[in-house]
């Protein structure tokens, strides 16, 4: 696989029993109560609340996966923005993606992530960045974003190789610049 190659299609399908879709408000509580398991010392279940209120929310690009109709896993693709220079654009970020700890290592993530990607390379959108485990992302299609001339600011504890992208579309050669998370990053950092 080349470095901005898709992973194969059928590399991440959805586990038996498993259902993906998107999120709905009665999905509210069981995502938060997924990323308060998933991160027990970070405020991922408030971010996820704040950016529901904002422009960077994109409902189709919020999904759940359910075991017998209860949230297990919750992915969310929101909008930030990618400035260069004097020029801001707007470039999808994932963040975040949780899992239940007793629902971990089934390929649920995985699969979450494939169909949330799908959904944005959808849209039309050209890429999608996040700050994540290299070695969990890289088998997904990310690649290290400074190699492609996209920068992330990342928390004291991140490797710069966390800062990743998973380029949809080579036709934007343009892709450059310093990613500005949307206001709710602020207010949930540590």
């Amino acid at each position: 696989m080349t470095v901005d190659q898709h992973p194969p299609r059928d590399a991440y399908r959805v586990p038996d029993g498993v259902l993906i879709r998107a999120e709905t408000p009665e999905d509210a509580s069981g995502i938060t109560a997924v990323h308060r398991a998933a991160f027990p010392r970070e405020s991922v279940d408030r971010l996820v609340e704040l950016l529901r209120d904002t422009p960077a929310y994109v409902p189709d690009m919020s999904l759940v996966a359910t075991i017998d109709s209860g949230v297990v896993g919750h992915v969310m693709i929101g909008i930030a923005t990618l400035r260069d220079g004097s020029r801001d654009r707007p470039i999808a970020m994932l963040s975040p993606l949780g899992v239940l700890p007793e629902a971990q290592r089934r390929g649920i993530g995985s699969a979450l992530v494939d169909r949330v990607v799908e959904r944005a390379d959808r849209r039309g959108e050209p890429a999608v960045v996040l700050e994540g485990d290299p070695a969990f992302y890289g088998r997904l299609g990310f690649v290290a974003a400074e190699g492609r001339g996209i920068y992330l600011p990342l928390p004291g504890w991140a490797r710069p190789e966390c800062a990743q992208i998973r380029v949809l579309r080579e036709t934007v050669p343009s892709l450059r610049g310093r990613v500005i998370y949307p206001p709710p990053f602020d207010l949930v950092a540590d």
